[in-house]
């Protein structure tokens, strides 16, 4: 199996290994000490401010997000929340349930946010600002530094899902003023799944201890008073743990968060220029680093990705809903090559010649 999703990604053979062992008892002086590095190591990649603190959440990136609505936020809060796909439409669904006030900025597929949306907001009295810095439903990246500005001068709380983006593309949460962070352990950690991480900047932490909680299991305050320890509250994925802290070291070790940025937008660059002899377009103007949203012309994108799955053994990460036909992503994410992005491109390029592909 080849896999080109967006996550799960594929995990190279060291990480494989450590989820091949026994899992470990974890109340210890040696696990406590590995996720004190864990954390350490999140604040330097995520590019925090020393006296921010990292959660680690057992669940998916939707946990971190309900976690964050409900702990950092509050009824008396007014939200803007970007929705231009699945994962905006998440964050709506959650400000919804939790019954936090807030105006939805809806976007059309693929498009991007601009100066122009949230101009008309400057002034209402928001406290805060949720977007996905990458819609990973159409792969879009938006553009973090205007919508940082923006913030800045509305005194507005930034939250940041970045579960697609964290190490894939540049992002500086101190200098972009950014109050909280989420990523997941399935992304470019490419690590399992089970494992999301928050990132809180002070003023994030400070509204945590303040709020009421509404959770156990979710609760931040829990989280971090545990992680001071280098604990967490409930037995977490401990082997997913374990795994992240080698993807971590093994960064640090290859020259940091730069290099491995610079490595998926060079795979990223690759297959993009080897489609330039099929019938497929980029979905969108401003593509993340790992993801190319693709349109194919011609043929149902679902049908490319059955195709690909039950032909090719090759996974690309397919859309529901009304995206169905219309954009299948591929992602370049994890233990990928280039001569990888080759095989897939020999794929595509045999299910013309039997065509299925117009």
């Amino acid at each position: 199996m080849l896999n080109f999703t967006i996550g799960p990604v594929m995990s190279n053979d060291a990480v494989r290994a450590i989820g091949s062992e026994q899992v470990p008892y974890f109340r210890t002086p040696e696990f406590s000490e590995i996720m004190l590095q864990n954390e350490q190591l999140i604040l330097k990649f995520a590019k925090a401010s020393s006296e921010s603190r990292v959660a680690f959440i057992t669940g998916s990136g939707t946990a971190s997000m309900e976690s964050v609505v409900m702990n950092v936020l509050n009824r008396q809060d007014k939200a803007i929340v970007v929705n231009g796909g699945s994962f905006g439409e998440r964050f709506v669904e959650l400000c919804q349930l939790h019954q936090i006030p807030h105006t939805e900025i809806k976007l059309d597929y693929c498009q991007p946010l601009t100066e122009e949306h949230l101009a008309p907001l400057a002034g209402k009295g928001y406290t805060a600002l949720l977007v996905n810095m990458g819609e990973t439903s159409t792969g879009v990246l938006y553009d973090m530094p205007m919508i940082s500005r923006f913030c800045r001068e509305q005194g507005l709380l930034l939250v940041v899902d970045a579960i697609s983006t964290f190490l894939a593309d540049p992002f500086d949460m101190d200098a972009l003023g950014a109050d909280v962070m989420i990523t997941g352990s399935q992304k470019a950690l490419a690590c399992p799944p089970g494992i999301s991480v928050i990132v809180l900047s002070p003023r994030a932490l400070q509204r945590v201890d303040k709020n009421e909680e509404k959770s156990m299991y979710l609760s931040l305050k829990l989280a971090l008073k545990n992680g001071e320890r280098g604990q967490t509250p409930w037995t977490p994925a401990v082997q997913t743990l374990l795994q992240i802290n080698r993807r971590l070291l093994e960064i640090e070790s290859q020259g940091g968060v730069e290099v491995e940025i610079r490595r998926i937008s060079e795979q990223a660059t690759d297959f993009r220029t080897k489609i330039d002899n099929l019938p497929l377009e980029i979905a969108n103007s401003s593509p993340q680093n790992g993801v190319t949203p693709l349109h194919p012309i011609g043929i149902s994108a679902y049908d490319i990705f059955t195709t690909l799955k039950d032909k090719y053994q090759i996974w690309i990460c397919p859309n529901g809903g009304e995206l169905r036909d219309h954009i299948f992503r591929v992602g370049h994410l994890g233990a990928l090559t280039k001569d990888d992005n080759t095989t897939l491109i020999e794929a595509m390029k045999d299910m013309m010649k039997r065509g299925i592909i117009k």
